[in-house]
């Protein structure tokens, strides 16, 4: 079993409230969620891990942590649309969440040149 994993921080979450807020012009409502994540693929058991949720302007972002420092991120809008940032993990919370806001920024400009 390994050790649990410590929730986020303050200095974390605001870390993400600022972030996002510059991206969106105001304040977002972080929602904590807890996710049942492999940490490594060969694993075959489950890590209970504390993430943080927000819905904007129809996208959904995720944010899990992973580690001490470890994070994971996401972005989707539905099921079958499921996004990363080209990158398995970050050891760095500010470029966790200030590429996974620009990968989500980037795709909606492709989105919009190009609806489905």
């Amino acid at each position: 079993m390994r050790d649990k994993i410590p929730d986020f921080t303050d200095t974390e979450l605001w870390v993400i409230r600022q972030a996002a807020s510059e991206r969106y012009r105001k304040e977002i409502d972080l929602q904590r969620v807890d996710a049942e994540l492999r940490l490594d693929p060969s694993d075959r058991e489950l890590t209970l891990c504390p993430g943080l949720y927000w819905k904007e302007q129809g996208a959904n972002f995720v944010i899990f942590k992973t580690g001490d420092p470890a994070y994971r991120c996401q972005f989707f809008y539905s099921v079958r649309e499921q996004y990363g940032t080209g990158r398995d993990e970050y050891q760095d919370l500010g470029d966790c969440v200030m590429t996974l806001l620009q990968v989500q920024a980037d795709h909606e400009v492709k989105r919009s040149q190009n609806p489905a």
